[in-house]
């Protein structure tokens, strides 16, 4: 999987190592949440397979609320393509190159930090790689986890990928617009699925080509804002 973690492979990195690598991350994580909840930042990780439309929905999200209210990074393997793209947006943002690892990690934001002006901002998104395994397992500091799925990727993605879909704070269903050029695909399917591995589902179909749902992917924003606040105050 990656040469990072060695997830998925016991046979090469022995299972007390692995979660000494986690218990480091997991300190570095507290110590960028603590920078976030001190300047009052909104930290979300997005999350989702490559070509979900995580990228759009962000260029989407600047588009309604303003490009200079929120700041990126991307995770990477070797590209600056979703960087450029969110750039382009309006959004201030910089890119993560990987090289081999299919995810972040808290060491990584942590170091990104210090190339962006992070704190002039509401909100702070931070675009995983595209992956729906390791990134679900790495504390970033984040408040909240959004897992981007769209219809084009199969009913039983939930199902075939519980850990990421378990950890979500909010499920977000994109490309519903294609939805009448596909088949037998249904969304009340999907909603199935992910109720099936998430005993409370939080989750929005939206599409960023006719902006049905953005109003209530900005509003869930504007209360998490809300209630990040409160708890500082």
């Amino acid at each position: 999987m990656c040469d990072t973690c060695g997830c998925g492979d016991p046979a090469i990195v022995p299972v007390h190592v692995h979660e000494s690598l986690l218990r480091n991350n997991d300190q570095q994580a507290g110590h960028n949440r603590e920078h976030f909840q001190e300047s009052g930042v909104l930290a979300l990780n997005i999350m989702g397979s490559p070509g979900s439309g995580k990228t759009a929905l962000l260029e989407s999200t600047a588009r309604s609320l303003g490009g200079q209210r929120l700041r990126a990074m991307s995770g990477d393997l070797a590209t600056d393509n979703d960087g450029s793209r969110l750039r382009a947006a309006g959004i201030p943002s910089l890119t993560i190159t990987t090289g081999t690892a299919c995810h972040l990690d808290a060491r990584l934001v942590h170091h990104a930090l210090h190339d962006l002006d992070w704190r002039a901002a509401e909100y702070l998104f931070i675009e995983n790689v595209g992956n729906l395994v390791c990134p679900a397992i790495y504390d970033l500091g984040q408040a909240a986890n959004v897992v981007v799925l769209s219809v084009t990727e199969g009913e039983d993605k939930p199902l075939k990928y519980p850990v990421m879909f378990q950890r979500a704070d909010l499920v977000l269903f994109t490309k519903i617009d294609l939805l009448p050029h596909l088949p037998g695909v249904k969304l009340e399917n999907y909603v199935a699925a992910l109720s099936r591995v998430s005993p409370k589902p939080n989750h929005i179909a939206l599409s960023t080509v006719s902006g049905q749902g953005l109003e209530e992917w900005t509003s869930w924003l504007a209360q998490r804002k809300q209630s990040q606040q409160t708890r500082v105050a």
